[in-house]
């Protein structure tokens, strides 16, 4: 693929995430932690594997945080905001 092409496939992936987030097929990770009780929607993805290749790092950043638990979904879903619910006080 000419690296030309590459800008212009880049400019269309935000409005086709923003589309299939509309649709509701997007696919989305609901990140959930306790110590803190903390819900994190992380996305949204195009596909799994784009989602499972980001997924990692998002993860490991909050793990840097010492929450008590933390444990992550995979779906597809519509979301809107908010991306991050706390429900300590």
């Amino acid at each position: 693929m000419p690296t030309s092409f590459l800008p212009s496939m880049s400019r269309l992936i935000r409005p086709l995430r923003s589309l299939a987030n509309g649709l509701g097929v997007a696919w989305w990770a609901r990140v959930e932690t306790t110590g803190p009780d903390v819900t994190y929607w992380f996305g949204p993805f195009i596909s799994k594997s784009s989602l499972k290749a980001e997924l990692k790092t998002f993860v490991d950043d909050l793990g840097s945080e010492n929450p008590e638990s933390l444990t992550h979904t995979m779906l597809r879903t519509r979301r809107s905001e908010p991306f991050t619910i706390s429900t300590d006080g």
